[in-house]
């Protein structure tokens, strides 16, 4: 393993935090979701095996709460088969050089998204000017620069399979960050979203330490590509979930999941997109 691995400059710990914080939820016999401050991260897996994936690294500063998890789940010293990222940004990568570290094993994500994993390139800098909350106007405090996972992240299969998820497929749904991809299984029609959209308004301080239920698009501050984002949604809501489990709120299902994404599709403009800011198009349709 190559020893360089690094976050950028102004990696650190954001103290936010919701009351679901530590918890986990079994979602189906083998999804289990569990959050971390603000933000959640998927182990999937059936817990009798040794055969699970971690999707997403959480917040930074928060490895050893995910491996107790981890052990609490499969059993003591037992590690994933891989990480595999919906995306790059702080939230979903905050521990993952210590995971990485601890568990030898490897990175998958979108071939789009290597850049943002490899030191080379930081994402545009998060819009605090978005109309929202308390969490968008401390949006200029998340960190926002590279980390540079070097040759632990390797790009996701060109055929849309998933390294050690047998059933799920990789699903490309830009918008909220060029190589963001979201996870579908056919059997059972689940969904592992990441941000392409969120059952949180992850805008508003309070809604989000209360973790109000509310379908809301990808988080405001940190979406440079609105017209992507409203395609990304318009291709998850046409496979029909039966369950969505969300980088940010709690996992939605059945009717209310079926119900709540019809609306999403049909008013993006007015429950996702804000008003103003730096990556506003007035043109998007």
């Amino acid at each position: 393993m190559e020893n360089n691995l690094s976050y950028g400059s102004d990696y650190k710990y954001i103290p936010a935090t919701s009351i679901g914080s530590g918890v986990g939820i079994e979602v189906l016999p083998d999804l289990f979701c569990y959050t971390v401050q603000i933000v959640n991260v998927i182990v999937v897996g059936h817990p009798n095996t040794k055969e699970f994936v971690l999707v997403d690294a959480g917040m930074p500063e928060s490895a050893d709460k995910i491996i107790e998890m981890v052990e609490e789940r499969f059993g003591e010293n037992s590690r994933p088969k891989a990480i595999v990222l919906t995306h790059g940004h702080f939230d979903h990568v905050g521990a993952i050089i210590e995971l990485v570290k601890h568990w030898d094993i490897p990175v998958y994500a979108h071939e789009l998204e290597l850049p943002f994993l490899t030191g080379k390139m930081s994402y545009p800098k998060p819009d605090p000017t978005v109309e929202g909350g308390m969490i968008a106007k401390m949006s200029p405090m998340f960190p926002n620069e590279p980390i540079n996972l070097g040759n632990q992240v390797k790009a996701l299969p060109a055929d849309g399979s998933i390294p050690y998820m047998t059933g799920f497929r990789w699903i490309h749904t830009p918008g909220h960050t060029p190589g963001h991809v979201s996870f579908f299984r056919e059997e059972d029609k689940a969904l592992i979203v990441g941000d392409a959209f969120v059952t949180v308004r992850q805008e508003f301080l309070y809604k989000v330490l209360t973790q109000e239920q509310e379908i809301s698009g990808p988080p405001r501050y940190f979406t440079p590509d609105w017209a992507a984002a409203w395609e990304s949604v318009k291709k998850l809501e046409a496979l029909r979930p039966s369950v969505a489990i969300t980088g940010h709120g709690l996992p939605m299902t059945g009717e209310l999941l079926t119900d709540s994404l019809q609306m999403l599709v049909r008013e993006f403009d007015r429950i996702a997109i804000p008003d103003h800011g730096r990556f506003i198009n007035k043109n998007i349709h």
